[in-house]
């Protein structure tokens, strides 16, 4: 095949005229029906087939002018407007025509860029059985959201959250030997998560469509070199759907592991809090973030210590308001399920006091990981709280409190302090570490705010909301230990596989990409994820037999060129027919009318800018395609190459 040339499946030479303009047109991410692709030097050519090519007439458009109800975030409201889903039951959707041909393109992208990095994709089922589950540790330690099941034989299956036990046990079968690794392995299936509250339409559904990848090696340098492989290559994906996102360090969460990374989507709706530096490129999710000792030494205590009435006050807030005091000198204590010694024992289990300042919240991640403190973390109730110390939540204090002590690197400097007595209506004050309270643990328990200095020790902290898409593990032997997945290594011996994971919210991606491209009128998605390339909108096409014909050969044209085109060939007025168009997110519209004509002129407009450019009609096709393939090369020249 000579670089330059296009094969286009369905129309002859003479109907592809224009084939010297549209060869390049790289990647358009969903190739419907696209029969065969080559390497040339300088990138990849597809040998393309028919364009997604759609009339209003024959497709389910389903656009709605009221948002649902219940829609939150201006991701959920558009998504259903724009007819891409419909609810079928809480945390579970249909995706329609429009919202499957922008998800078929997402997921088209990480096929690509997978390719690249040189994983090979499989299939594996939904449906596991939980012996599986068993043997990793996870069927109990998952937690509510696993579903689990019996089948007619009364055995026990789960509806998969995730694969590490599938792929792993598949490993241990299919990878005798050294010699068949590296190897990365991947699918794009559907997952099931019991969400106790699913919301937000799909960016926190119960079921869901994601992308999970897993590297096996033989050694640790080994899963560094995938792990940063596939770095890059989520790096490039994120680029090429036309996203603001930033990779951030991130808690290893129930999937476990040494380190992880969060690919996080900028935008004020998400769900997460991310750390950045003002002075380098630090970037870590607020779970994660170490907060730093304060350099100052703490103050001498100056007081005795006292009681002060606080009748009715059970907040940090209503008691600095009664005392006239900032919360930063209260003391705020909250009380955590300890883990049993002896798993046999069947008393109550041991409670730990969490002692904060009062101005400051608590990092819940963090607190799990301190010794001796239950996971996941479970709050003590009122009931147990009041059977321990007589007193009621918001009266406790760190002062001859009967358990162990956990307090904050920052309230570890707090001196004359106020804290609760352990008894309701009166608090402490004058309250000092050591002289009053001898025996504590002093650990980072909580959020890092603005401001703080960041832990790099660059600049200081500056935090942005964001929606995770994306997150990759070292998970080292986590798996393969527990579930023997061994290989033979050169000298013959079984050694565990040092294993990776790599996962993609492919259904959170398109919500994401929503809420970070929209406006008042509705969706402006990417070019390389767009459901249309260009949208081709007639005046009174019923009634003018040059309109009808001038687009439907524009239409012919650029389906033949592999672009995705609408024909919105209803019997609409102009307005009903622009607002629809407008709402779906195609990047331009052809607007075709008759008196244009008269002068060979069509208009297109441009959904991003707002622009309207008149062109010559004759050059109107010729005009889309190059501004296709310039915007698609655009996001596409920014995906970095992979490392030998």
């Amino acid at each position: 095949m000579v670089p330059g040339t296009c094969l286009y499946h369905g129309f002859s030479c003479e109907d592809a005229q224009i084939r010297g303009e549209i060869a390049p047109l790289l990647y358009n991410a969903r190739i419907r029906h696209s029969v065969s692709r080559t390497q040339i030097p300088g990138g990849c050519i597809l040998f393309l087939s028919q364009g997604f090519n759609m009339r209003t007439s024959n497709y389910l458009l389903s656009t709605l002018k009221e948002s649902p109800a219940e829609a939150v975030l201006e991701s959920h409201k558009l998504m259903v407007r724009a007819g891409y889903i419909r609810k079928l039951a809480s945390g579970l959707y249909t995706w329609l025509p429009t919202g499957l041909a922008v998800l078929k393109k997402v997921e088209d992208i990480i096929r690509d860029e997978m390719a690249k990095a040189g994983c090979v994709e499989l299939l594996m089922p939904f449906v596991q059985p939980a012996d599986l589950w068993k043997e990793s540790g996870r069927w109990i330690h998952y937690g509510p959201e696993l579903c689990r099941f019996k089948d007619r034989h009364n055995v026990d299956f789960v509806l998969g959250p995730t694969h590490e036990e599938v792929i792993t046990a598949l490993a241990r079968n299919e990878i005798k030997s050294y010699k068949q690794l590296p190897l990365n392995l991947y699918h794009i299936q559907t997952k099931f998560r019991d969400e106790i509250r699913p919301r937000f339409g799909v960016m926190r559904a119960r079921e869901f469509i994601m992308k999970d990848g897993y590297s096996f090696d033989l050694t640790t340098e080994g899963l560094q070199k995938s792990y940063r492989k596939m770095y890059r290559a989520y790096s490039n994906i994120f680029t090429r759907l036309g996203l603001d996102f930033r990779a951030v360090q991130a808690d290893t969460g129930s999937i476990g592991g040494s380190s992880s990374h969060e690919f996080q989507v900028l935008a004020d709706a998400g769900e997460d809090v991310v750390a950045f530096a003002s002075e380098s490129d630090y970037a870590s999710n607020i779970e994660l973030t170490e907060c730093l000792e304060p350099k100052t030494p703490r103050a001498p205590a100056t007081k005795p210590m006292g009681t002060v009435p606080t009748p009715g006050c059970h907040t940090v807030d209503e008691v600095a308001e009664l005392l006239k005091v900032p919360a930063n000198t209260i003391a705020k204590t909250l009380v955590v399920v300890g883990e049993k010694k002896d798993p046999e024992d069947k008393g109550p289990a041991p409670l730990i006091a969490i002692v904060l300042c009062g101005n400051q919240t608590l990092n819940e991640v963090k607190c799990e990981k301190i010794e001796g403190v239950k996971a996941p973390l479970e709050f003590a109730t009122s009931e147990q709280i009041n059977a321990f110390l007589g007193c009621h939540p918001g009266s406790i204090g760190p002062v001859k409190f009967p358990g162990k002590i956990v307090v904050d690197r920052t309230a570890a400097h707090m001196a004359d302090f106020y804290c609760g007595a352990n008894h309701d209506g009166e608090h402490l004050s004058g309250v000092n570490w050591d002289r009053d309270v001898p025996e504590y643990t002093v650990a980072d328990v909580r959020n890092i705010e603005e401001g703080d200095p960041s832990p790099d020790g660059h600049g200081t902290i500056v935090l942005k909301r964001g929606i995770e898409v994306g997150h990759i593990f070292a998970l080292h032997t986590k798996y393969s230990d527990a579930m023997q997945c061994t290989v033979l290594n050169e000298e013959g011996k079984p050694v565990n596989m040092e294993m990776g994971c790599y996962g993609i919210g492919v259904t959170r991606v398109v919500a994401a990409a929503v809420e970070q491209h929209h406006d008042e009128n509705g969706i402006i998605m990417p070019e390389t994820i767009a459901p249309f390339n260009v949208t081709i909108v007639p005046m009174n096409m019923k009634k003018s037999e040059k309109v009808r014909d001038f687009c439907e050969k524009a239409y012919k044209e650029l389906t033949a060129a592999g672009i995705d085109v609408l024909f919105d060939d209803r019997s609409e007025r102009p307005g009903v027919m622009f607002a629809d168009m407008e709402l779906i997110g195609a990047p331009r519209m052809l607007v075709v009318g008759e008196r244009d004509l008269e002068k060979d002129q069509v208009e297109i407009r441009y959904r991003a800018s707002g622009e309207r450019k008149s062109v010559s009609a004759s050059d109107a096709v010729r005009t889309i395609i190059s501004e296709v393939k310039a915007a698609l090369g655009e996001l596409n020249s920014k995906a970095k190459p992979q490392e030998e």
